[in-house]
This record gives structure tokens, sequence and C-alpha cells, in this order.
């Protein structure tokens, strides 16, 4: 089992700055790998207070690269199809370098209209898109001249500097939520499988069967020519009780799922094809209530003998070898994620394994 930090920023400018934000999450990125851990992510996203304050992913990990020399570094992740392959190759495999061979490249395929809109991608191509994409970039990661013509790209002859670090490319891994064809592709691809169960009270059952698609078509197409991994992000606070714990972390949900569901709403009014049922989740976000959202195993939150059993069940559950928690979430500071963090390292992940 291993373990990493999983950060999305859902800062309000109003409250807190750019500056300070990244300040301190360099600093729990050192206390994550002198602690033992084994990743830190993050993801991508624009514009709302909902991962804006991080559009540029590798451009964070490499500061994080900088101030480290063992933690391994994650996309969590990188919007495929809001970028040229030829971008992503060059601009990953840059990080790879700078970082010794520490990356592993997350991608999604993104959700949220009104980044497509500002981007000009119609959301119904988008699965399209995004897998023509991101076999472009393992394309030009592991091979020389090569020629693509999709109805999104195409080019002749290009060949990718500098070449990553590790061959014959970094761990791939690839998000997906709900779609039975989105875990079934990344499986036939062989990739790792990034989930993060949303929070509702089915949220596990129906995150489990999706992994389970994952794995059994894993198994029928590479047989034992490959290993699947799961990587699973929560929220995680611990703190020395349950109640102290509750206490101190609820407000943070509040604001996390609050930020969260005010870009969820930009579905209102909106359908695709290729994102059956996303029109309700902003409603399921406002209305979610704190105690369920900790009780259904989508947030970790308790006393470290809480946390242990919690992230048991959730492991067991979703078949994970991995665990990426979300430290950040409701726009803490280092005030509060440290202490919990150091309290997972020392007194929860050498229980898990």
């Amino acid at each position: 089992m291993k373990h990493g930090i999983s950060l999305l920023p859902d800062c309000r400018p109003a409250a807190r700055s750019a500056r300070d934000y990244f300040q301190e999450v360099l600093t729990l990125s050192q206390i994550a790998e002198e602690e033992g851990l084994h990743y830190v992510k993050m993801t991508e996203h624009y514009l709302r207070d909902y991962g804006g304050y991080c559009p540029d992913p590798l451009g964070f990990l490499s500061a994080v690269a900088a101030r480290t020399s063992t933690i391994r570094l994650m996309t969590g992740a990188i919007q495929a199809a809001f970028h040229h392959p030829v971008q992503i190759a060059a601009q990953t495999a840059m990080v790879d370098a700078i970082s010794g061979g520490r990356l592993d490249v997350g991608f999604a395929r993104a959700w949220l209209p009104y980044e497509f809109e500002v981007f000009g991608i119609p959301m119904d191509e988008s699965r399209a898109r995004f897998q023509a994409t991101v076999n472009a970039v393992r394309r030009l990661w592991t091979e020389e001249s090569v020629d693509e013509e999709t109805p999104f790209f195409g080019f002749r002859r290009a060949t990718s500097l500098p070449r990553p670090e590790q061959r014959p490319h970094p761990p791939v891994w690839v998000a997906a939520v709900r779609s039975r064809q989105s875990f079934a592709w990344i499986a036939e691809q062989g990739f790792g499988l990034l989930v993060t169960p949303p929070p509702h009270k089915d949220a596990l059952p129906g995150t489990r069967e999706m992994v389970e698609v994952y794995l059994e078509t894993f198994r029928s197409v590479h047989g034992t020519d490959a290993v699947p991994r799961v990587a699973v992000s929560v929220p995680m606070f611990v703190a020395e009780t349950d109640e102290e714990a509750y206490r101190v972390a609820d407000p943070f949900l509040r604001e996390y799922l609050t930020v969260w569901a005010e870009s969820a709403e930009d579905w209102s009014g909106t359908t695709s094809k290729d994102y059956p049922s996303y029109e309700a989740m902003g409603q399921a976000l406002r209305t979610m209530r704190i105690d369920d959202f900790r009780s259904v195993g989508t947030a970790v939150v308790g006393s470290p003998e809480q946390v242990v059993e919690r992230a048991q069940h959730l492991t067991s559950q979703l078949h994970a070898d991995t665990m990426l928690w979300q430290v950040d979430f409701g726009g803490q500071t280092l005030a509060t994620m440290e202490p919990s963090l150091r309290r997972f390292a020392s007194q929860v992940m050498p229980k898990l394994g």
C-alpha cells in the first residue's frame, strides 16, 4: 500500500492569496517526503475557486521537485482535451528530467462546462478528443518521427524532446467517475486508475462496481503481463479524538462541498451525451450532510483509530493499492494540515501497510 497527499486548491481569493497557498502546500510536500509518504499529486482547473489556483500542475510539481529528492510527483490530473499532445509530451518529459525520473502522469477528461466553453472545446467530443490526445502523447514519448491525423489535431514527423527520463515513459494514470466505457478503456490501455468516490450514500457500491469493471477488463486484456493499479483520493483529517476531528474538519468539509457545488451548478441547463447524469450534481453537493459525507466513507475524518478503520474499509471496498489523501480541502492553512498529516504518518500509516 502506498500513500500520498492529493492537492486541489479550493481557496477563495478574498480569504487567502495564491502566494500563501503555494508556500504552505510546498512546505507540506516537504513534510510528506520527510514522513515517508510516496506521492504529491496536484490537479488542473481554471477560472473559479474550485481548483482555479492551479491551472498548471506541472509548474507546481517542478517546484516540489526542487525542494525534495525522493517523493514521486503526480499530475492529478492533466485535462488532456485542453492541450496539444506535443505540448503535453514535451512538458511532462521536462519535469520527469528535472525530478530525476519521479513523475507519474495522470490524465482526466475534464467535466466542467465553463472550462470547455472558454477553451472552445465541444463537450460532446470530449471522449474522442481525450483518447486521441493520450494515445498521441504515449507515441510521442516512445517513438520518433511520429505522424498523427485526427479530427482534433494533426502533425507529421514529430520527434518530441526532451525524451522521458523513465523508460519507456512515466507511469500513466487516468481518472474516471461513473462511465463503464471509461473504466474499460483505461484497463484496455494498461493504465492505472484514479478514482474519487462522489459524495452520496451509494458512492462506494457504485464506485466499487466500476473498479471491478476496470480490474476484470485489465486481466482479460493483459493477463499476467501487467499489473492493474487503483489509486483512490478522498479528503482526510486526523485529530487526537473523533470529537476534535469533527469540530475542526467539519467546517472545512462544508466549505469544500460548497465550492465544489458552485462549479458543478454550471451543469444546470447543460446536457452532453459524453456526461450522462451530471445535471443534478450541484444540488446533490449542496444538500449533502457532513455526517453523511463522513459516514458513507467518502471523507475519512476522526481519531487515528477511526481513520485506520475507515481507510481499511475503503481500500478493501475499492481494491486500492494507493491512497492519495486530500489534505487541503476547505481552504485550510498549514496550521491544521501539518498536525493532521504528521498524525496520519505516525499513527495511521504504519497500521495500513
